[in-house]
């Protein structure tokens, strides 16, 4: 599948993938502060956005959709930084298509299974009663018995099309629920690995990547090395924009 995507700058090739019921429009100001010196291409990821529904989401299907979706744009190789979901799919990407991949960035997530504690989220989304007139407020207020947190709950209703009547959703809701299992496992390959140059930011207030995590990264990734967003949380490319860049720029024009 060619993924949707936005482009910015021009230089050595940079991709961004976003995480669950993201978009890549939440790499905006990431995009513009690359964009100088590296030439970005952000994508929508398959049931995200504005690119196409598929019910397989597997991170082997997901990342072949990057690679083709750089082929469209003419990009053979690049460094590719991914965050949550989107983290797994660059993991995936470079043992998979290792070829393709320059270097690798996975923002706060690791390669293990997670818990399935994101899918109350799809079912209060699924629950919102998508009726004509129906507002913000209106499905805010739906979404708050299961979500107390404002901000996730705004998160979430960006991908709400509140300009159509009745309102509709930028996600394939029913591809993601039933692709839950497989979004939060993560099974590369037996024997796979990637030797090239690594980064892994964890949130210094998130609890998505662990000590017992290293060695899994290490397994698969030998050339490994962390880093922690300060004050930041899950987002950390979001919470602490210029936490992130200071680790990833120079990280992105070393020579290793």
């Amino acid at each position: 599948m060619i993924l949707a995507a936005t482009e910015a700058g021009s230089g050595p090739p940079v991709v961004l993938l976003h995480g669950l019921f993201g978009a890549g429009q939440n790499w905006g100001a990431i995009r513009a502060a690359l964009a100088p010196r590296w030439r970005v291409l952000s994508p929508d990821l398959r049931n995200h956005g504005a690119s196409g529904r598929d019910p397989d989401m597997s991170y082997a299907a997901m990342a072949a959709d990057v690679a083709e979706t750089m082929d469209a744009a003419g990009l053979p190789r690049a460094a590719v930084l991914g965050h949550s979901m989107g983290g797994k799919v660059a993991m995936a990407m470079a043992l998979l298509h290792p070829d393709r991949v320059e270097r690798l960035v996975v923002a706060d997530i690791a390669p293990v299974r997670y818990p399935p504690a994101l899918r109350g989220y799809v079912g209060a989304m699924q629950g919102i009663p998508l009726r004509a007139g129906l507002t913000r407020r209106e499905a805010d207020a739906a979404l708050a018995a299961t979500i107390p947190e404002a901000g996730i709950r705004a998160f979430l209703l960006q991908n709400l099309r509140f300009e159509a009547d009745p309102p509709t959703w930028r996600l394939g809701l029913a591809e993601i629920a039933a692709a839950m299992p497989a979004i939060e496992d993560f099974a590369p390959p037996p024997g796979a690995r990637f030797d090239g140059a690594v980064l892994v930011m964890a949130g210094e207030r998130s609890g998505y990547i662990r000590p017992e995590h290293h060695a899994s990264f290490r397994a698969l990734f030998p050339a490994v090395r962390f880093a922690t967003v300060p004050a930041a949380g899950h987002w950390v490319h979001a919470e602490n924009p210029g936490g992130f860049l200071a680790l990833l720029q120079p990280f992105l024009g070393s020579a290793d």
